[in-house]
């Protein structure tokens, strides 16, 4: 049976999770597929982390994203993390995926093969098509590289390259109040290792670093945040089946 549209107001939800940190959803995406959007709240201004995928317009429908200047931070560049970026003025990622968020395909998105009906409970509004999906080029405004700072006046989050899912991903750690933003190199589910420009090598070498990170808490690109013991206990079961 074909699944219905969703109507535009309908398609994101928030939770605030606190530190100022609030969780933007897109429900109608199955869990495995839906990127996780994170907005934080800064003194001088805000940060999103990760767009969604752009199938509805964020700053139409999330008014808490354009109550401020923001500063959007691609964690990489996979279809599902970047699809709104070009509505933002300002857009960050790192040197090695600057290139796709110029000038993104289908195929260098993951698009292909991954966007199809099957990854919804209910489709974007009309008039999308699985068959037309593309994501809009949003070129970097600023590009970082590992131990850069993205500073929020009284926040500051530190860029670390966690290449290994893709050659740029990168996480977000605020060492004041131990909250990692993981992006998809590590979160608490199944982790993807085999995307076209995966290594795994570089994978287990972000993995090693990311563990002695004194973590409070993980908001990761996919699914549920979790604490810094689990965090820990995540990436020690995962290396030991790989070294």
């Amino acid at each position: 049976m074909p699944l219905d549209h969703a109507k535009p107001e309908d398609w994101y939800s928030t939770k605030t999770v606190g530190d100022d940190v609030t969780y933007i959803s897109e429900p109608f995406i199955e869990e495995f597929y839906r990127c996780n959007i994170w907005h934080v709240r800064g003194r001088d201004g805000d940060m999103l982390v990760d767009s969604g995928m752009g199938v509805v317009s964020l700053t139409e429908w999330v008014p808490l994203v354009t109550e401020r200047p923001v500063q959007a931070v691609a964690s990489h560049t996979h279809f599902d993390h970047i699809g709104c970026h070009h509505e933002f003025d300002h857009r960050i990622c790192h040197r090695c995926e600057a290139d796709l968020l110029a000038a993104p395909t289908r195929k260098n998105t993951l698009a292909d093969p991954y966007v199809t009906d099957e990854i919804f409970t209910k489709l974007p509004p009309l008039p999308y098509s699985s068959t037309t999906y593309a994501v809009k080029a949003a070129p970097a405004t600023r590009i970082v590289e590992d131990g850069d700072v993205i500073d929020l006046g009284d926040r500051h989050f530190e860029v670390i390259h966690t290449p290994g899912h893709s050659p740029g991903g990168i996480a977000l750690w605020e060492a004041a109040t131990g909250i990692l933003f993981s992006g998809d190199i590590v979160y608490d589910g199944p982790l993807i290792e085999d995307t076209y420009h995966a290594n795994a090598k570089d994978y287990v070498r972000s993995m090693e670093r990311l563990y002695d990170l004194p973590v409070r808490i993980v908001h990761g690109g996919h699914f549920a945040s979790y604490s810094g013991e689990r965090h820990r206990e995540i990436i020690k079961n995962w290396l030991r089946e790989r070294t």
